[in-house]
């Protein structure tokens, strides 16, 4: 084990943690009501005006004691949005790691993105999505974390970073899927190690025994073979001639509460061809409804776009301002679009062997 010297470099990050925890002492906070007791006892013991009961002088008392209390309370105020806005900055720091911001070009396709929170200042959220380009072809997820804040921002880590390693190792999508199962139900034993230290599983109807993340995994290999297995997400729609859901096959539960089955139903979901996209969406985005109740017409927004010209960016553009122009505002739930265009110059070689669309493959094993 190695140790740090008191002097060291290393160890003045933790003085300064040290000074920072005992400049918030908690009692700290008492501050702004010990200093109003003493300017009040101050003022009625020490000023000789203040003595006087008569009522100019008790006017003028109110006046003074109103003048403090007014002045401590904008004092409190904005010490507190400073600390607000220092918490924000760390959580928008803390979620531009984690949904590290997408190449605008990956192996022939173009990317987009776009999130939607449900409160304006809110920075973290429970959606994820990343792509990278491996051996094996462009590999994506996208999820959505049951909650959100700081209570999902864990789970949200877990789940990118196994998918980040495992998209490069596995050779199989199953497998990747399998890693990411696994990771996450060490993050929760941690979890409920943490929040029950005798070693009990957490209860029933403890958040941790309902925690599950719904994720959908898509493979896109160099011949515009679509290769997908899902958890409980909502299928992506592909954008040709109009708009279509990927498949309308039933998924799998999602991660968390259930264990994946032995054969994974990974499916074959033809190709993504040159000037064709695929938009993936969370289920905030088809849930949004406007103030009458409506439900967010996702398809046909997503018709329209399609029958003009489009980009990934602008496809993804166009979805946020009709989803916002929707709900009137920012929806109810936090939402997320990735959108994957393969574009119009990419080559596609010729498939080798045809599948239906959609059909199932080989189950995976791994």
């Amino acid at each position: 084990m190695f140790r740090t010297k008191p002097g060291s470099r290393e160890a003045r990050p933790r003085a300064a943690g040290a000074a920072r925890h005992a400049r918030h002492h908690p009692l700290t906070s008492l501050a702004p009501a010990l200093l109003w007791g003493a300017a009040v006892l101050g003022y009625k013991y020490a000023c000789p005006f203040a003595q006087r009961d008569d009522l100019p002088s008790r006017i003028a008392t109110s006046a003074v004691l109103f003048v403090v209390g007014a002045v401590l309370i904008i004092r409190i105020h904005r010490s507190l949005l400073r600390d607000l806005r220092r918490i924000d900055e760390v959580a928008g720091a803390a979620q531009g790691v984690l949904l590290r911001p997408l190449p605008a070009r990956l192996d022939g396709l173009t990317l987009a993105a776009r999130r939607f929170s449900a409160h304006p200042a809110a920075t973290v959220g429970g959606d994820l999505y990343e792509a990278v380009a491996s051996d094996h072809g462009v590999r994506v997820v996208i999820g959505d974390v049951r909650g959100s804040g700081l209570t999902a921002i864990g789970t949200v880590a877990t789940v990118l970073g196994s998918f980040r390693e495992a998209a490069h190792d596995e050779p199989a999508l199953g497998g990747v899927l399998r890693r990411l199962d696994r990771a996450l139900d060490r993050e929760l034993r941690r979890r409920a190690r943490l929040e029950h230290p005798s070693g009990g599983p957490a209860e029933a109807g403890h958040p941790l025994a309902e925690e599950f993340v719904t994720l959908l995994l898509l493979e896109i290999r160099p011949d515009g073979t679509l290769l997908t297995v899902n958890c409980g997400h909502p299928w992506p729609h592909l954008l040709s001639a109009g708009a279509e859901p990927l498949s309308h096959a039933d998924p799998l539960p999602p991660l968390g509460p259930f264990p994946l089955p032995t054969d994974l139903p990974v499916r074959h979901c033809g190709r993504l061809l040159p000037g064709q996209a695929l938009v993936l969406h969370t289920d905030g985005v088809e849930d949004a409804r406007d103030p009458s109740g409506r439900f967010f017409p996702l398809v046909d927004t997503l018709c329209s776009i399609a029958n003009g010209p489009f980009t990934a960016r602008t496809a993804a553009s166009d979805l946020q301002a009709a989803l916002l122009a929707h709900s009137q505002g920012p929806p109810t739930d936090d939402a997320a679009v990735l959108v994957l265009c393969s574009e119009p110059s990419r080559t596609v070689p010729p498939q080798s062997t045809g599948h239906e669309p959609c059909s199932a493959a080989e189950p995976s094993v791994q």
